[in-house]
């Protein structure tokens, strides 16, 4: 049976890495200190950041190359389990690691927005991929996390800790910013499979059968985890991915009821619609009319 262990603490952490812990809530790890690890997968319970010294060049993504190769940040949120399993082997590491409990934010502005840090919910294959400069400036607001942390601890300390993990987290988003443009093909290569899957679907009677399309099964069909693939449609597109959803389904409609041996009710139902009512409301949502309206104009 495959091993899983459980960190919960930031001082299992350290203790699992072999680093002193100096403050019970954070903790920045730079594994040029650390010999090495024994690596297994390991059940999460606070915020980690990984920040991997890899040379990414000769790896693809899709059909693309990574297009910056200065290391690669990767983002856990409690409740994940991360890691691979080194099968007994030591290994030796090398880049840095930012973890902190869910205490340290709490009542604080980065509590109530960790949220919007959507690339915490990433999977691993949609790390953050640095240039040099990305990279420093990452660095160096690892070090000076960790120089705070080094203080002793006073009435400043948490302010001070948690508003430089917060400038952190939003160099992060900037960065994650840039390589959605940068990455401009591979994500019109998913725009592109995103608008094939709905056709397919619509047109193959899935939707009539399992019902209406959501985020979460295009993104699973796309090989992406629901959070990065509702990020990169609203880039691409400037709408949600539902709200992409929503817009193929209102041009399905419209076709169908210009179909006049449908009812309404029937076109609801192969739409994916449990009640016809529902149907009606969003189609007024989006176009202004009901499906009758509609229908009465050819």
């Amino acid at each position: 049976m495959e091993r899983v262990g459980r960190i919960d603490t930031v001082g299992q952490y350290n203790n699992y890495v072999g680093v002193d812990t100096r403050h019970p809530l954070v903790s920045v790890v730079n594994f040029n200190e650390v010999p090495t690890i024994l690596h297994f997968r390991q059940y999460i319970g606070v915020y980690a950041v990984f920040l991997k010294n890899i040379r990414c060049g000769n790896m693809t993504y899709g059909c693309q190359p990574y297009d910056y190769e200065d290391g690669t940040l990767v983002f856990v949120s409690p409740g994940q389990v991360y890691g691979i399993d080194s099968e007994g082997k030591a290994i030796k590491p090398s880049g840095y690691a930012l973890v902190f409990h869910p205490d340290l934010i709490k009542g604080t502005h980065l509590g109530k927005a960790i949220k919007d840090y959507s690339f915490f919910s990433y999977g691993v294959n949609e790390a953050l991929h640095l240039s040099k400069k990305e990279r420093k400036m990452i660095v160096d607001c690892l070090e000076k996390i960790a120089g705070e942390i080094e203080q002793n601890i006073d009435k400043h300390s948490k302010t001070l800790i948690v508003s430089n993990i917060e400038l952190f987290l939003n160099y992060c988003m900037r960065f994650y910013d840039r390589q959605f443009i940068t990455r401009n093909n591979v994500n019109k290569d998913v725009l592109m499979r995103f608008e094939n899957l709905l056709n397919e679907y619509f047109i193959s009677g899935k939707a009539k059968a399992e019902g209406l399309p959501s985020v979460a099964y295009c993104a699973d069909q796309l090989h992406l985890s629901p959070n990065y693939f509702g990020d990169l449609i609203k880039k691409e597109t400037g709408n949600t991915a539902q709200e992409y959803i929503q817009s193929k389904l209102i041009d399905e409609a419209k076709e169908k009821i210009f179909d006049a041996g449908k009812s309404i009710n029937d076109i609801a139902g192969e739409l994916g619609f449990k009640y016809k009512q529902h149907f009606t409301r969003l189609f007024k949502q989006k176009t202004g009319m009901t499906p009758n309206d509609y229908r009465g104009l050819n």
